[in-house]
């Protein structure tokens, strides 16, 4: 009950100085109630309180760090006390290789590591025959003050990976995290993963966020990371840092490569997740790692070093060998420094069956058959048209002159019903996919159906969805980001054609909990094992409720950007404009939130510290992370 009044009582002071609005609030809050119960109410007010209008212009990053992540002598007493009482307090090895860095920052950097809040660590660095005597003098310095500090001096220098090696044979600790010789780490880094570790005591790699610190030491381009994504992993080293990983397991795995050098933790984490289980690999939503950005750095520039990229694909490519996935890595088209995974179709390629309903609008709908059947590659696929009360000439015409082989009509004369129409069309494809899509859809890239079916085929992927545009070539589905808004919305709507996106996100494939069904591939199979689309859900969100409903029966719901298409949205069926659809909609929205809940503020693809107010990345105000005493006052004067 204290949590519920928390949750109201903004919402009342507001409504005692805005009256007319409160009138208005009070009807909508029947409707939902009637529509869902006390529950649905419950989950509208937590989401009213993650979506909360932006001011851009206060949203800086330096004011997020002052409101939400920095620490007072208050924060850090709690923090000891809570290490008091961790059942287990493990130590934390932090592996340092070291080569010529400037001596000021790497003297920053052991002292981050000696500042931390959590006593329970070892320094173990291994100096790769560094040529500058400060750098010696230094890393002897901090050793002799700190018995806890142990130092390797190489006779030789081999680079990276072996000098990792050096390090790691000091180790005594269960968990080893990696640091590199001129960045920094908070000073509750090690606290926090204790604490995760507190919690998932079986864990084998914890990660967390990141960001990069610029020539006089600012803070910059936070890096706020969802759930580990093994599609989005592939396309980038997303575990990067902070990575913690259990001693044991690098160990037995040989430790670093020689080879990879430049990705050698991004080699070392694929073979580690190789032996995990996904609960065993942690996310720490919280910033614990601060990047160097200086001349030469990868943080400032991935191309300054170019071997990291090449060495990042073959990373990736042995991972893929290693596991006997058929495939093949390239650099990604549209940031080369990263890569894109092209996995082999079955061979024979399946049947697909493409669902589309449609009512007149002849003009859209030649134009999406015709692209189907003129620009696809892909041979192996039947069209079913599901005509729902069409009643114009030009569309019984265009019937006519559509080949009879490759596309079939079926008749509904029924209202209205997107749920229903798709689950008819399935019922009678002969594919063993389906591909569920608009009438309103062009095909832009030929191998698009090659792209989705390789994906779709993949053990443990549910829907696949593709890369869509407004005709005036600004983005209009990048995925679905679950609770925008209240329920969901488009990853990176409206973007630019050429803009990467948030840290690459517009251009890579991923995991996601949602796509749209305006171009939805699915395995027939998978479908019918979770009843199709929701009849209850006649227009809006069933969609996302069936990739929920998919995702929770196990599967990941993954987009590519390769398969590419216009979407001339809602140009047959027109837009929510009057009243009797916006009561329909608002009936679909309580449903969805009554359905789903408080899970929606928890979407497994998008992080607690971007925001559900927007579609484009920006940084909540204030986050949604769990059990985080510091934000509460913060959270209430936001929603006033």
């Amino acid at each position: 009950m204290r949590k519920v009044v928390a949750h109201l009582w903004p919402v009342a002071v507001h409504a005692v100085c805005h009256p007319v609005w409160a009138f208005g609030a009070c009807g909508r809050a029947l409707r939902l109630m009637r529509a869902g119960g006390i529950g649905a109410l419950r989950n509208r007010v937590l989401l009213r309180e993650s979506v909360v209008s932006s001011r851009p212009e206060e949203h800086t990053y330096a004011r997020w760090i002052e409101s939400f992540d920095t620490l007072d002598d208050a924060d850090r007493a709690r923090m000891r006390r809570q290490i008091e009482a961790f059942a287990h307090k493990p130590l934390v090895s932090v592996l340092m290789p070291v080569y010529n860095p400037p001596a000021d920052l790497l003297d920053a950097a052991i002292r981050s590591v000696r500042s931390q809040i959590y006593p329970h660590w070892e320094l173990c660095v291994a100096d790769d025959a560094s040529t500058d005597p400060e750098v010696k003098a230094v890393l002897l310095r901090h050793s002799a003050e700190d018995e806890r500090i142990r130092v390797t001096f190489r006779d030789r220098n081999g680079h990276i990976s072996q000098a990792s090696n050096t390090a790691l044979e000091q180790v005594q600790g269960e968990f080893v995290a990696l640091l590199d010789h001129d960045d920094l780490l908070a000073e509750h880094a090690l606290f926090h993963v204790a604490a995760a570790l507190d919690c998932n005591p079986d864990a084998g790699l914890i990660y967390s966020d990141e960001d990069k610190l610029d020539a006089e030491g600012q803070r910059y381009d936070p890096y706020f990371k969802c759930q580990y994504n093994i599609e989005l992993m592939l396309a980038q080293n997303m575990i990067c840092h902070l990575g913690v990983y259990r001693t044991a397991l690098v160990r037995e795995l040989g430790g670093f490569r020689t080879g990879f050098e430049g990705a050698q933790d991004y080699d070392l984490a694929l073979r580690v997740i190789e032996c995990l289980r996904p609960a065993q690999i942690v996310h720490i939503p919280r910033v614990l790692y601060h990047w160097r950005a200086i001349e030469g750095s990868t943080a400032l520039d991935a191309g300054e070093k170019d071997y990291a990229s090449s060495a990042g694909v073959r990373a990736v490519q042995s991972h893929l060998d290693r596991t006997g996935v058929r495939a093949r890595v390239v650099p990604a088209p549209e940031v080369p420094v990263l890569n894109r995974v092209i996995f082999e179709c079955p061979a024979p390629a399946p049947r697909v069956s493409i669902l589309i309903p449609t009512r007149d609008r002849a003009d859209l709908l030649e134009m999406c058959v015709r692209s189907l059947l003129e620009r696809s590659t892909y041979a192996n696929f039947e069209i079913i048209i599901i005509d729902n009360g069409s009643t114009e000439p030009e569309t019984f015409a265009l019937f006519e002159q559509l080949p009879s082989d490759r596309v079939r009509i079926l008749r509904d004369e029924a209202p209205f019903n997107f749920s229903r129409l798709n689950n008819a069309g399935a019922a009678i494809a002969q594919g063993e996919l389906l591909c569920l899509m608009n009438n309103d859809i062009e095909v832009l890239t030929p191998g698009w159906l090659e792209e989705m079916v390789s994906f779709a085929t993949q053990p443990g992927v549910g829907c696949v969805g593709a890369r869509l545009w407004y005709p005036d070539g600004r983005l209009q589905h990048g995925g679905v980001i679950i609770g925008l808004g209240g329920v969901a919305g488009h990853s990176h709507k409206y973007f630019p054609k050429g803009h990467p996106g948030y840290f690459h996100r517009a251009v890579l494939h991923q995991r996601l909990s949602a796509v749209t069904a305006a171009c939805l591939v699915i395995r027939k199979a998978v479908y019918e094992q979770v009843g199709g689309l929701d009849e209850s859900l006649a227009v809006a969100f069933n969609d996302v409720d069936f990739c929920l409903r998919v995702q929770a029966a196990g599967y990941r719901n993954v987009w590519t950007p390769y398969a590419e298409m216009n979407h001339h949205e809602s140009a047959s069926r027109g837009y929510e404009d009057n009243p009797e659809k916006q009561a329909r909609f608002a009936g679909e929205v309580a449903c969805i939130q009554a359905r789903w809940g408080r899970s929606l503020l928890e979407d497994v693809a998008y992080s607690p510290n971007l925001t559900l107010a927007t579609e484009d990345f920006a940084m909540a105000w204030p986050p949604r992370v769990a059990n985080n005493e510091e934000f509460a006052a913060a959270r209430v004067k936001t929603i006033e």
